[in-house]
């Protein structure tokens, strides 16, 4: 048995010149708990502390990450936005893509403050954290972004984190990892989830275009 749980960690103003349109918007910040036949993981951790230029431009509104008796943390990459709660967990292996850590690593890709005091854990590609729990690259948003595909037998469900800002966006434009997914869920329906959109994609998989 699989079960997820989303949690509400506050949101940020995203101006509107950043996002090409008409308005500033507001997005949400959501982290997702994981419990399995192997224990728990956390999907990304929310914003955290973050720094006086970053607060002044997006003008976050945080909310406290109160979860315990997690067993690993996964962040589907290292802006800002997704690991403010890692250092709550310094004994806690972090699941990181190797490229992905190596970027911010180099600088200017997240708030440098939040990487310290964190026990990363590196990964290359795909990997099985445990039966029906698999780490998958999804690149685009960072070349070194990842998501989590749960296999719950009758059904999949994908914790796409910013794979796409928004459920609507899913597939436009097509990455080929949609079609590992696809192969991945053999035919069943797939629920993908997001961290900046509260609406959730259920359904079959787009093809390619």
């Amino acid at each position: 048995m699989i079960s997820v749980e989303r949690l509400d960690l506050g949101y940020f103003t995203r101006p509107a010149a950043e996002w090409g349109g008409p308005h500033d918007r507001e997005e949400p910040v959501l982290a997702y708990l994981v419990r399995h036949g192997g224990g728990s993981l956390l999907f990304d951790t929310g914003m955290g502390t973050g720094s006086p230029e970053t607060d002044a431009h997006y003008r976050p509104v945080r909310r406290p990450l109160t979860v315990g008796g997690v067993d690993l943390v996964v962040n589907s990459h290292l802006h800002f936005d997704h690991i403010g709660g890692n250092q709550g967990f310094p004994d806690t292996p972090v699941l990181v893509q190797r490229k992905e850590l190596a970027t911010a690593r180099a600088g200017g890709h997240t708030i440098d403050s939040l990487l310290p005091g964190v026990r990363y854990e590196e990964v290359e590609g795909e990997y099985e954290i445990a039966d029906g729990v698999l780490l998958l690259p999804t690149p685009g948003h960072t070349e070194g972004h990842q998501s989590v595909v749960l296999d719950h037998g009758d059904r999949v469900t994908v914790l796409a984190g910013q794979a796409y800002d928004f459920a609507h966006e899913f597939g436009t434009p097509y990455r080929p990892w949609i079609g590992r997914i696809a192969e991945l869920a053999d035919g069943r329906d797939v629920r993908v989830l997001f961290a900046h959109d509260r609406e959730v994609r259920e359904g079959t998989l787009p093809t390619p275009r």
